[in-house]
């Protein structure tokens, strides 16, 4: 493992992003690299901005490939330059990773035709739609073939993406070291971070939040040309 490269796109769900690039860009002998379409700050769905370290362009060959999720992955289907990307990466990667929607995104460059692979649970159902099969889990790991293909659920799971990654890399020792020099001890205050252990009227409200926006993506998938 050498090159490490996490995929930026306008709106993206910034700790989809963070959290794994936080825990593997300390993997020993590697170089992680933010990627964008340019080297302009790339906003992300929290007051900040992200500024890449490569292009599409100038990206060297990766080892590993990641990409985030969040509201910013219908125009990353649709915009003519992320998908070609991950497509030519993703076919020399020796792993093709996501997290949350960030699995569209592979699967719309034709790297989940016949994966097992998860996403975030909203959209969960909506994977056969780009040739995945879905898989629930928080990590689904697929090695059944080249390339290795590791998903992550929603958000948060890719801190505990990121180790599962770093132990299939590096080894369990390494992982563990990285998970507690980034003091990774969670401990929520509530058990409302999935369906089927949040209270029905959390459940309720929170799936109000996805409904429509979820039919929209539904159809944006639905028109994909299938690689």
């Amino acid at each position: 493992m050498r090159n490490l490269g996490f995929v930026v796109f306008p709106n993206v769900t910034q700790l989809d992003l963070t959290g794994p690039l936080q825990v593997l860009s300390r993997l020993p002998d590697c170089e992680a690299h933010v990627v964008g379409a340019s080297l302009d700050p790339v906003p992300t769905d929290c007051p900040f901005s992200i500024v890449p370290t490569q292009t599409f362009d100038s990206c060297p060959p990766l080892d590993l490939l990641c990409v985030p999720g969040g509201f910013g992955t219908d125009a990353a289907l649709a915009d003519g330059r992320t998908v070609p990307f991950v497509s030519d990466q993703g076919r020399q990667a020796r792993y093709v990773t996501s997290v949350c929607t960030g699995a569209f995104v592979l699967g719309a460059a034709g790297l989940l035709e016949g994966r097992k692979a998860t996403t975030h649970w909203a959209y969960h159902d909506l994977l056969d739609r780009v040739g995945a099969v879905a898989t629930e889990g928080r990590v689904v790991v697929d090695d059944a073939s080249a390339p290795v293909v590791i998903t992550g659920g929603g958000v948060t799971a890719g801190i505990d993406f990121g180790l599962l990654v770093a132990a299939e890399v590096a080894g369990p020792e390494v992982a563990q070291a990285i998970q507690l020099s980034i003091e990774y001890d969670p401990a929520p205050p509530f058990n409302a971070g999935h369906p089927r252990s949040a209270p029905p009227s959390v459940r309720d409200r929170v799936a109000r939040r996805y409904d429509a926006r979820k039919a929209e993506f539904a159809a944006q998938l639905e028109a994909l040309p299938r690689p």
